[in-house]
C-alpha cells in the first residue's frame, strides 16, 4: 500500500544563522529511513505526467519503485538511462514547476519529493561505488562538444553511451561549465558533487580538454578539416553579462553577478587557503530577482555583508525558486520589492557610495504577460551601499558565431537551432541549452543535449548509410 500522507517527508537543514556565515551545503538531504518513505508516497502512475514534466524524460515511478525496494543501485541506473546528472539535478532543478509540478499527489496534497529522491539515489550511488553503464563497443565515429556545462556534458553522455568517440573543448580551467563557476558551494558542493558527476561522464570514455577557446585557440571549421570530427555540438551556455546603462555603473565596486559568482565558485575566493581577490562589501545591494541574483545575495551575506536585493516587480513575480527565497529570507537578505535603480551614486575617487532608486508599481501587462512595472513619480529615494552586483540576465559570447562562417543567430546574438534536432544553419554542426535560449535553467540545457545527442546520432546515421 501506498504511504498516503498528504506531507512530503522534510528535509533536514542548516539553522539559518548558523548556515549564514558558512559555505557548507544548505539542505542535508534524506537518509535511507526517509528516503523510502517518502518513495511510498508515489502512486506508479501508469500515466506517468511527472514524466511529462521532466526535460530528460527520467522513468520517475520506475525509479522510485526501486527506491521503494530498497534496491538504490537499480534506481540509479534507471536515472541514468535518461540524465547524466543526477546529483546536480536533485539540488539545482526547479521540480516544483515541471515533475512535481505534474504529480498527481499534489492535486490534493503535496507533490512527491522527486528532487529529493533523485538527489539521494545519486548521493547513494557514490557512496557504494556504483557508476553509470556505457557502451560496450565504439562505433568508430568522432565528435566534438563545444563547453562542459549541463547542455555539454549531457550531449556528450548521451553520446558516449551509443557509442561515440566523444571530446569535449572546455574554455576555462575546470569542466563544469555554470554548475562550476556560476552556482554557489552551499546549493552545489563543488568536489562532492560537481566534479564527481564529471568523472562519471569521463567514465563513460568522454575527454574533456580544458583552457580550448573555439574561435581562438581553434577554429569551428578547424576540428572538421583538421581533426576529423563528423559532427559538433555547441553548448557554450550565455556568459556575457547584461547591464542596465544607468549613470554610475562603470564605477569601482560594480560588478555583475557572473564575476562576482565566478571568482568566489571557481576560484574559491570564500576560502583563506585562496589569494584570490574579490570585495568583500559591509553593504552589498543585489539588483534582479531570478536564482542568479539569491545566489549573488546568500554570497555577499556569506562574506560578510548586509544585502539588500532591489526587484522592480512584486514579490509573486520573482523568477527565482521559491525555496531559493525562502532561504534567502531566512539567512537574513533583505528584500526591496517594486524598486528600480536610477543612478548609482559615486564619491570623488569613483568608488560606490550609494544608490538612487524610485517606487515602481504593476501597470498593464507585458509581452511576457506580467503586469508591466511603471515608476511612480516623486518616489525617489537613495539607499548607502559599497557594492551594486548586477544580475540581469546574460547573453551568449559571440566569439563562435563570429569566427564561424554559415552560423547564424538571431537578434537576441543566440544560435539558430532546430527545436527537434538542434541543428544549427552550418552543415554537420548542432547546438543546444543558453547558447541557443539565452540563459535558462540547468535541466533545460540538459534536455537541450539529449535532443543534440539524437540530432546528431541521426545526422551520421544518414551520412554512412
Amino acid at each position: 500500500m501506498p504511504n498516503m500522507s498528504k506531507t512530503k517527508v522534510p528535509v533536514r537543514e542548516q539553522e539559518p544563522l548558523v548556515r549564514a556565515k558558512n559555505f557548507d551545503e544548505v539542505c542535508y538531504g534524506y537518509n535511507e529511513e526517509e528516503a523510502v518513505e517518502e518513495a511510498g508516497r508515489c502512486l506508479n502512475c501508469k500515466n506517468a505526467r511527472c514524466i511529462e514534466g521532466c526535460p530528460v524524460s527520467i522513468n520517475i515511478p520506475g525509479f522510485i519503485k526501486k527506491v521503494v525496494e530498497k534496491d538504490f543501485a537499480g534506481a540509479y541506473q534507471v536515472i541514468s538511462e535518461s540524465s547524466s546528472l543526477p546529483a546536480v539535478c536533485g539540488r539545482v532543478c526547479p521540480q516544483e514547476t515541471q515533475c512535481e509540478g505534474k504529480c498527481i499527489r499534489g492535486l490534493k496534497a503535496e507533490p512527491v519529493s522527486i528532487g529529493k529522491l533523485e538527489r539521494f539515489v545519486a548521493d547513494r550511488a557514490k557512496e557504494d561505488g556504483i557508476k553509470p553503464q556505457g557502451a560496450k563497443v565504439k562505433n568508430g565515429h568522432k565528435v566534438a562538444v563545444i563547453g562542459s556545462g549541463p547542455a555539454g556534458l549531457t550531449c556528450a553522455g548521451d553520446l558516449a553511451k551509443m557509442g561515440y568517440d566523444v571530446t569535449i573543448y572546455e574554455a576555462l580551467h575546470k569542466a563544469g561549465g555554470v554548475l562550476t563557476y556560476g552556482i554557489p558551494e552551499f546549493r552545489l558542493p563543488k568536489e562532492k558533487v560537481v566534479a564527481e558527476e564529471v568523472r562519471n561522464v569521463e567514465g563513460l570514455g568522454v575527454k574533456i580538454i580544458t583552457d580550448v577557446i573555439i574561435g581562438r585557440t581553434i577554429s569551428l571549421d578547424d576540428l572538421i578539416e583538421e581533426e576529423g570530427y563528423e559532427a559538433i555540438f555547441i553548448g557554450s551556455g550565455a556568459g556575457l553579462p547584461m547591464f542596465m546603462g544607468i549613470p554610475g555603473e562603470n564605477a569601482n565596486g560594480v560588478f555583475s553577478a557572473n564575476e562576482y559568482l565566478t571568482r568566489n565558485n571557481l576560484m574559491y575566493a570564500f576560502r583563506d587557503d585562496y589569494d584570490t581577490p574579490i570585495y568583500k562589501a559591509k553593504k552589498a545591494v543585489v539588483v534582479g530577482g531570478g536564482n542568479v541574483a539569491m545566489d549573488a545575495a546568500r554570497t555577499a551575506l556569506r562574506l560578510g555583508a548586509e544585502v539588500h536585493l532591489v526587484y522592480r516587480r512584486s514579490e509573486a513575480e520573482l523568477p527565482a525558486r521559491a525555496e531559493e527565497v525562502h532561504h534567502a529570507k531566512e539567512e537574513g537578505v533583505q528584500f526591496d520589492i517594486l524598486t528600480n535603480p536610477t543612478e548609482i551614486l559615486t564619491d570623488e575617487n569613483d568608488n560606490v557610495i550609494g544608490i538612487k532608486c524610485i517606487r515602481m508599481e504593476l501597470g498593464e501587462p507585458d509581452a511576457s504577460g506580467r503586469r508591466r512595472p511603471v515608476p511612480i513619480p516623486g518616489s525617489e529615494f537613495e539607499m548607502d551601499c559599497d557594492a551594486v552586483i548586477m544580475s540581469l540576465g546574460t547573453s551568449p559570447n559571440p566569439l563562435i558565431s563570429s569566427t564561424t562562417p554559415g552560423l547564424e543567430t538571431n537578434r537576441r546574438k543566440c544560435l539558430v537551432a532546430t527545436e527537434d534536432e538542434g541543428k544549427t544553419t552550418k552543415e554537420g554542426v548542432y547546438a543546444g541549452g543558453d547558447a541557443v535560449t539565452g540563459a535558462a535553467t540547468v535541466i533545460l540545457a540538459m534536455g537541450a543535449g539529449r535532443v543534440g545527442a539524437k540530432g546528431i546520432d541521426n545526422y551520421i546515421k544518414s551520412k554512412n548509410q
